[in-house]
């Protein structure tokens, strides 16, 4: 029932405008046109100036055509560098840039099968509840224009966001994530004149550093510090090293406890390298959560709306656990239960990211099942 040439023209479409974080304006210009045509109430939110971009989150809101709960539908407008300039090559039924930016599937892929399955459903007058699209900014640099969502605009109380590779799966288990920055003082002096009078604020760290255990700690829980920056010059004691690192896990309490691990290895080795009774070595901490967690039960609605739609259409659906944050964890921890499914790109980020038009044909099948089956009730 999806019209394969068509999905195929708006994904070529929407991967080559470009739209790099905080740079999504156009667009969302030409997404919120062709919505509007489609007779859909289209508007923004302001998460554009609460951000720093060009535009806010687009809104889309079709009234449809039976009583029935509304369905929330979203994926993001944004891509990652580099992606300026993007010249769409599709050969053998696959989708690829020409080798010097990123494609863009991720998450254009989800734009175009949204588009496709509305026009889809206009088009052959099929059953329809109210449906309500959420097209965020700034997913790939925090969840940005998700945390900055006005949750007004929005009636619906669980949907489903297009964001992940594998048409077969819905993401139902993602990790709780904290961010965390250690500053550690220490004092200046000359390296070959009085050393002795310094102290080493990157021995402190380094110390500190090399008690944690680091990387995957179990099954669910991870940890990295990956930013590190300090010192003057080779002459001097360094007074001041910054640390940036990541937590995240599956358990809240588990995730809570290896922060605190981190943190007090910084104050365990500033306490070994303090000499007297001054304020110095010094550890400052800043904790910030990234993203909370998603747990949705397996008997959860959308879990089962989901499977029922693949079984109707001939596929499988298994529920997933990742270990990366989506848009979906921000409206999850709002009270939006929000489903992730594939589109089937592959390789994203990188200049050989790549998708199939057949995999793009598949997550626009599953997605018009369901919601066909949301507007007739047959669950």
């Amino acid at each position: 029932m999806i019209n394969s040439n068509r999905l195929a023209e708006k994904f070529t479409m929407l991967a080559e405008i470009d739209s790099i974080s905080k740079e999504e304006g156009k667009i969302a210009q030409k997404l919120a046109n062709i919505l509007r045509n489609m007779g859909a109430d289209v508007s923004f939110d302001d998460a554009g100036k609460r951000v720093g971009g060009d535009t806010g989150n687009l809104i889309a809101k079709f009234k449809g055509n039976v009583n029935a709960d509304p369905i929330f539908l979203s994926g993001h407008m944004d891509t990652v560098e580099p992606g300026r300039g993007v010249k769409v090559i599709f050969e053998d039924g696959v989708f690829k840039s020409d080798g010097t930016t990123i494609l863009g599937s991720d998450d254009k892929s989800a734009l175009a099968i949204i588009l496709e399955v509305m026009e889809t459903i206009l088009e052959k007058k099929l059953p329809c509840p109210p449906v309500e699209i959420v097209f965020t900014i700034c997913e790939e640099i925090g969840l940005r224009g998700a945390k900055a969502f006005d949750l007004s605009f929005l009636n619906s109380k669980s949907g489903y966001i297009l964001d992940s590779t594998e048409t077969d799966g819905i993401v139902t288990k993602a990790p709780f994530a904290n961010r965390i920055t250690i500053k550690v003082f220490g004092r200046d002096a000359h390296a070959g004149a009085n050393p002795e009078n310094g102290i080493n604020a990157i021995s402190i760290a380094s110390k500190a550093i090399s008690t944690l255990d680091l990387g995957r700690i179990d099954h669910e829980t991870t940890c990295n510090l990956g930013k590190i920056k300090g010192g003057k010059a080779s002459n001097i004691i360094p007074d001041f090293v910054v640390i940036n690192g990541e937590a995240r896990s599956h358990d809240e309490t588990k995730l809570e406890n290896i922060i605190d691990k981190i943190i007090n290895a910084f104050y365990d080795a500033a306490d070994y390298y303090r000499t007297d009774k001054n304020d110095l070595p010094r550890i400052e901490a800043i904790v910030k959560q990234d993203f909370p967690g998603t747990n949705i039960p397996e008997d959860h609605e959308i879990v089962r709306l989901a499977k029922k739609a693949a079984a109707n259409i001939g596929k499988n659906m298994e529920c997933k656990t990742i270990g990366g944050g989506a848009d979906a964890n921000i409206f999850f921890g709002r009270g939006v239960v929000s489903g992730v499914l594939g589109t089937g790109m592959t390789d994203v980020h990188t200049i050989r990211e790549s998708i199939k038009l057949k995999d793009m044909e598949d997550a626009a099948e599953l997605l018009l099942e369901i919601v066909k089956i949301r507007a007739t009730g047959d669950l």
